[in-house]
């Protein structure tokens, strides 16, 4: 195999910071869709939680709820960019933390729907409590992944 040329080298080293360049642009972009998107979903928040509290408390809670999780979601994508852009790798642990606040998220929701299936005669409740089993076993697995990358993170370099 022969040496490459410093033609060769320079040709590749530009290719290489123009995607670079690219790359970063392209985390910026998404970075500040991701503001952008929570940025409406608090304010989204704000306006139902303000305007449905003659439904009822538990219902504009609800709703408001569900619209921050989201922007909890949100926010901690925004960490998995940055960390990206800092590590100049895919970090696994803010994508480990946004499953677990996804999870978390629908089992909430799932559970306060629920309670207005209890006793009904068609098998919804039944079904809810499926899924809400099923978002736990995620959530586990989630956690434990997390708790392995942190530990395997605390190792000294090979």
């Amino acid at each position: 195999m022969s040496t490459p040329t410093t033609r060769e080298s320079k040709a590749q080293g530009l290719i290489d910071r123009c995607l670079n360049a690219a790359e970063d642009f392209l985390y910026v972009v998404l970075a500040l869709l991701l503001v952008l998107g929570a940025a409406v979903l608090l304010a989204q928040a704000t306006y139902e939680l303000a305007t449905q509290l003659d439904e009822g408390a538990a219902e504009a809670v609800k709703s408001a709820l569900e619209s921050l999780l989201l922007v909890f979601i949100l926010v901690e994508l925004l960490a998995a960019i940055r960390a990206t852009i800092r590590e100049r790798k895919l970090v696994a642990e803010p994508f480990l933390l946004v499953g677990i606040i996804a999870s978390i998220k629908e089992i909430v929701v799932i559970a306060i729907d629920a309670k207005s299936d209890f006793g009904a005669k068609d098998d919804s409740f039944t079904d809810a409590m499926i899924a809400i089993g099923v978002l736990a076993g995620v959530l586990l697995v989630l956690s434990i992944a997390t708790l392995l990358v942190r530990r395997k993170e605390r190792e000294p370099a090979e």
